[in-house]
């Protein structure tokens, strides 16, 4: 008897964890798939428009190119976490008529750490291109740091690292914004030790953490003072003199 209720009960406690688990997993599932910060369709259709670039909807992500050809540098972006990755193609498009190629990354449920592919299944998108950086917005600046080894640069949108590349010669350019209530002033000070003592690091003044995409407003996030056409300008000029060195 003693041994047919210990049974029952190991049988009553295991399927008891599959339920706990089959829940966690269900509902993280849905998580991030709820919520999901949609790409404003104004500035969106407005890159869609630009003769100076050509926008392709490829297995590896959203690639921008120049549309006069001829693009030997690129740069792989990692979106913020549940943001929609066409709401950073208005901000990156000027970058692409300059002459880099860009691909946006479609995060794994919509989350870079659940992404565990390398950069080469990005890179992959313009074969041509001969030299890759590599960067991100928020959490996806923060994967975008665990995937420089092949990369010749990192660009970070209002985020931080938590991989330790103080120690290489990496070229970085980190862009923060004065009115950031998630990625703050003072959390990206926190983490600058992580980079290299050459990271050039600005601060954009007036700008909070959706000014780095076109998605609209983000719980916790501070007010803009700074309009999305100076932003896009402000970016695309940094981006240019960084990525020219």
């Amino acid at each position: 008897m003693q041994r047919s209720r210990g049974r029952r009960v190991a049988g009553w406690t295991l399927w008891g964890v599959v339920i706990v688990l089959v829940l966690a997993v269900g509902g993280t599932l849905a998580w991030t798939q709820i919520g999901v910060l949609a790409a404003e369709e104004g500035p969106l259709s407005e890159a869609q428009a630009d003769p100076d670039i050509t926008i392709r909807d490829a297995p590896e992500g959203i690639v921008i190119a120049p549309a006069a050809g001829g693009s030997d540098t690129g740069l792989v972006f990692v979106p913020g976490a549940k943001v929609d990755p066409w709401a950073y193609v208005a901000v990156l498009r000027d970058t692409a008529a300059a002459g880099t190629t860009v691909v946006i990354t479609r995060p794994w449920l919509n989350l870079a750490f659940f992404d565990p592919r390398g950069l080469d299944a990005f890179t992959s998108a313009a074969p041509e291109v001969d030299e890759w950086s590599v960067g991100g917005h928020s959490l996806g600046g923060v994967r975008a740091c665990q995937l420089t080894e092949d990369a010749a640069a990192l660009v970070l949108f209002a985020s931080y690292c938590s991989t330790d590349l103080s120690g290489t010669d990496l070229a970085v350019l980190s862009l923060s914004g004065s009115e950031d209530g998630l990625s703050t002033p003072a959390k990206i000070a926190d983490a600058r030790h992580l980079l290299p003592a050459t990271a050039d690091l600005v601060e954009i003044d007036g700008a909070s953490h959706a000014s780095f995409g076109d998605y609209g407003p983000q719980n916790g996030d501070g007010t803009p003072t700074i309009s999305d056409d100076e932003m896009h300008e402000t970016v695309t000029d940094l981006l240019a003199g960084f990525l020219e060195r």
